[in-house]
């Protein structure tokens, strides 16, 4: 196979067979294929684009690369949920035990901060002694008997993404739909799953801001695993504010164990039944959403789901305690707060900036090698639209010193403004499947 062929046919706008896709992954995993001609390629298809052949032979010999999930002979249905990265997402932690307590199998894999975006896994290891670095039969194990597993991406699932997803992260190929679908899908089919429902985020904190890029890649990954077996729903929702109070590892735990004890922002709660009434539907274990939304609330309402939390922090070596005391959480030791400069409506809490501000005080990461604080971020309880009087807090921080709160204070000044109006997108706006897309709000 010689290589250079094969960029240069891609460079020029050709094709490349299943098979040379194949061979090509099978020899970069084999080392064979060095860094700069993979990254070469790369670049080809973030100006040329995978056709749709194409995209599935990348898609499969991804996936081909390594183990997956085994769930042979079991009946339960799994189901996951994938979003594509928010500040101050965190219906994972919500989600996951939701519905693993309404009888629906979650072997969720999850990611960690990327950006200015922050990470499940991230989220999940601020709980103290929390491990997401399961082996795959371990993990099988624990779905089967729990319900439900969080962990992180394994050396042994889909290690051709791994390398992939690293080269494009330093070679400024992120944002290509082809890539961002093969790399999510051949993790998520990895699973053995039979449903997979999307939160594809949009907005001016998402990766794909624009809802007719975002679109694009629902509808993408949607034929990648229908075409596998898989059905797949996605639902477009709003991140050009953040979701929740809540921003940063530890404070958006002790967030979600308030939510699954039912005192979640209306805007996380609102995110999270969608979601996970979707997931419980492709499941069909209920016939509709009606019924779902029914579900997820007795769910929270009766403790089933704060439980199944419990029982599987307890499973990944953590700290079962903090679900009923979250002083167990790491704690910043300097907290100040912004008060509102004036009377008047909040027109933006501008999410990328609040989410790079999280990484500067600490709370996420500039390069692959840097700690992660658990402890440091915002709580912002104000939304655009809402009212605010001169004074009224605006968000407080929570930093390591004096010197990295006055600066996170600042950005946050300029991040929340107040004016006389707002404008702001729907929550959910759209719902895709194999169908077609729905539109859910104006």
């Amino acid at each position: 196979m010689l290589i250079p062929r094969l960029i240069e046919r891609k460079r020029d706008g050709g094709a490349l067979t299943a098979d040379e896709w194949a061979g090509l992954v099978r020899s970069y995993v084999a080392g064979d294929v060095p860094d700069y001609q993979m990254s070469a390629l790369l670049m080809a298809v973030f100006f040329r684009g995978l056709d749709t052949s194409e995209l599935g032979a990348l898609t499969d010999a991804m996936l081909a690369s390594g183990d997956r999930l085994r769930f042979d002979g079991w009946a339960t249905p799994r189901v996951d949920k994938h979003s594509t990265g928010g500040v101050g997402d965190k219906t994972s932690l919500l989600i996951a035990p939701i519905v693993a307590a309404a009888g629906v199998a979650v072997p969720m894999m999850s990611g960690r901060g990327l950006g200015h975006t922050g990470g499940t896994l991230d989220k999940l290891e601020s709980i103290p002694g929390f491990r997401t670095d399961l082996p795959l039969r371990r993990a099988e194990e624990q779905v089967r008997r729990l319900g439900a597993a969080l962990i992180g991406q394994t050396p042994e699932i889909a290690p051709a993404d791994k390398r992939l997803y690293a080269l494009r992260d330093v070679t400024a190929t992120v944002e290509s739909i082809p890539l961002i679908a093969a790399s999510i899908m051949s993790k998520k089919l990895a699973e053995g799953l039979d449903a997979l429902v999307l939160d594809v985020k949009t907005g001016s904190g998402a990766f794909l801001p624009e809802p007719a890029r975002a679109l694009e890649l629902a509808r993408t990954m949607i034929a990648l695993g229908e075409e596998r077996g898989c059905t797949v729903v996605a639902l477009l929702t709003a991140m050009d504010r953040p979701l929740g109070h809540a921003l940063g590892n530890a404070l958006e735990v002790q967030e979600a164990i308030a939510g699954l004890e039912g005192r979640g922002p209306a805007d996380l709660m609102e995110v999270t039944t969608a979601l996970a009434g979707e997931m419980l539907v492709a499941a069909g274990v209920v016939p509709s959403m009606d019924a779902a939304r029914a579900t997820v609330r007795q769910t929270v309402e009766s403790g089933a789901a704060l439980e199944k939390l419990r029982q599987v922090i307890e499973a990944q070596g953590g700290d079962p305690r903090v679900v009923d005391d979250d002083s167990l959480l790491p704690r910043a030791p300097v907290i100040r707060a912004l008060p509102a400069p004036c009377a008047g409506v909040v027109t933006q809490v501008e999410p990328r900036a609040i989410g790079r501000a999280i990484v500067a005080l600490g709370g996420g990461r500039r390069t692959v090698e840097d700690e992660v604080d658990p402890a440091v971020g915002f709580v912002v309880p104000v939304k655009p639209g809402q009212r605010v009087e001169r004074g009224e807090v605006l968000g407080t921080v929570h930093a390591r010193s004096d010197a990295a709160a006055d600066e996170a204070l600042a950005t946050l000044a300029t991040a929340i403004q107040v004016g006389t109006s707002a404008a702001q997108l729907a929550l959910v706006s759209h719902r895709v499947s194999s169908v077609g897309t729905e539109e859910m709000a104006a």
